[in-house]
């Protein structure tokens, strides 16, 4: 596996914006050595964002700089505390990855490279840093998979098996180890912002809003108003993400504040979990007894979290602003859930807003704890112009309790009426779009590792990742 070819991802055009902030905010660190390095994953479809063409990026290219990382810039294990399940941490950071470096995009915008399983750092607080091949199979496939129905993620540019062997409470040990790089659009978290208030350095607070403000949010960068104006945006990005991962049928598992990131989009997938029904009380976390973090109490847990992030905000926003910022989440949450359940049912048109359409959905699924993927898998295997004449042919052959399934079809029956029958590609499309047509339930999951871990085929995994394009 050599390559004459010089390592296109040494040349990228990296950024140092971050590195600029100053050792305050992070610790340099260096990786770990492992004994191989076998490629598993690679993500082209990043490749283009970065101005490479995948057929110029050899498999060597991907293990020189995201396994055995040749150093174009510091290493910087980035420093944080977070509130875990309510209560404060300080004892937090980086514990096994490190920022590999910040490159601009051809659209202009700064890209993080992090690495995910790539050693000790000074946070790792007795662990060993590293990433089973298991969690990284899951990280590749959550951000995939949420990124093909429109959910703002990080994705992973990578995969290497690197060969040691792990024990783990939570999986069958030893098991097969492995190091991934997350690309991203920002690795600041809003735990970065309260450590900064612990140590009562208000100075750096503002410094690094001003960065953040510049780099990612650059539209209100020149606005006087701008930090209060940051606050709103990061209020509805949040609003707006979580209300996609609720139509999605997603549970992220741990929601604390070092899981949030500054600029709203999700990443950092550990014990994560689709849904099989309509169940608000579902958690996926094994050690979230509490249920702090279930699949329904999402909503609550991202404002909660935007609020606690006040609390260091006020060093440079005022309390009023504040408040305006948060008291918008419900507003922007509920519009943006009505919308993505909207999309998943095909209809991309405001006029639903008032049909009840939403309501009598969610009443469906509740109630008859149908497959909440399926349901959706049904309508896109089904759909015909029939169901624009009559709503008793709507899934005629799926029954469901009589009362509210017959409300649902006659709702929907009228909704697809603000569309012509002659539309119907433009719906399947739509429902094709928003919809997961492979869901990875823990069914699913387990299956594509017992042929991995027992077999070492990657077919299945290779297939479902084909399937999410």
């Amino acid at each position: 596996m050599t390559s004459k070819r010089d390592n296109p991802f040494f040349s990228l055009e990296y950024q140092t914006t971050l590195e600029d902030l100053g050792s305050e905010y992070y610790d340099e660190v260096d990786a770990a050595k492992f004994p191989q390095h076998i490629l598993k994953f690679r993500n082209n479809d990043l490749l283009k964002h970065l101005g490479l063409a995948s057929q110029d990026v050899d498999d060597i290219h991907f293990i020189e700089a995201f396994g055995k990382f040749k150093k174009i810039r510091p290493f910087l294990a980035l420093s944080y505390h977070g509130y875990q399940f309510g209560e404060y941490n300080p004892f937090l950071g980086d514990g096994r990855g490190f920022l590999y470096g910040q490159v601009k995009g051809i659209n202009g915008q700064v890209y993080d490279f992090g690495t995910k399983g790539s050693g000790k750092t000074p946070y790792s607080r007795g662990g060993d840093g590293k990433l089973t091949l298991k969690g990284g199979i899951r990280e590749v496939l959550a951000a995939e998979i949420l990124h093909r129905i429109g959910v703002k993620t990080s994705r992973c540019l990578s995969l290497i098996e690197t060969g040691e062997k792990l024990w783990r409470g939570d999986e069958p040990s030893p098991t097969r180890s492995s190091v991934m790089v997350r690309m991203s659009r920002s690795h600041i978290r809003f735990g970065t912002f309260e450590r900064l208030y612990h140590l009562k350095r208000p100075d750096l607070i503002k410094k690094l809003l001003d960065v953040v403000i510049n780099v990612y949010y650059p539209e209100i960068a020149l606005d006087s108003d701008r930090y209060g104006l940051f606050y709103e945006e990061l209020v509805k990005r949040s609003a707006q993400l979580v209300a996609h991962w609720m139509a999605a049928g997603f549970c992220h598992g741990v929601l604390n504040t070092d899981n949030m990131s500054i600029i709203g989009e999700s990443f950092d997938y550990g014990p994560y979990a689709f849904i099989n029904t309509y169940d608000p009380c579902f958690t996926s976390a094994y050690f979230d007894h509490g249920r702090r973090y279930s699949y329904g109490n999402q909503p609550l847990m991202i404002r909660t979290n935007l609020e606690m992030l006040q609390l260091p905000l006020m060093s440079v926003i005022s309390p009023k602003v504040l408040e305006t910022g948060i008291s918008q989440f419900s507003y922007h949450y509920e519009n943006a859930y009505r919308k993505a359940i909207f999309s998943k049912l095909g209809l991309t048109k405001n006029v639903h807003q008032e049909s009840g359409l939403l309501e009598a959905t969610i009443d469906v699924l509740r109630t008859s704890q149908i497959n909440y993927h399926q349901f959706f898998i049904y309508l896109i295997d089904n759909i015909n112009k029939s169901w624009w004449k009559e709503p008793s042919n709507i899934l005629e052959k799926i029954k469901l309790p009589a009362a509210n399934w017959v409300n649902w079809k006659r709702i929907y029956n009228k909704s697809l009426n603000e569309y012509s029958s002659d539309q119907v590609n433009n719906i399947i499309n739509n429902l094709n779009q928003f919809n997961i047509k492979t869901p990875l339930l823990k069914s699913k999951m387990e299956s594509l590792w017992d042929s991995i871990a027992s077999h070492d085929d990657w077919e299945p995994f290779y297939q479902l990742i084909k399937d999410t394009k």
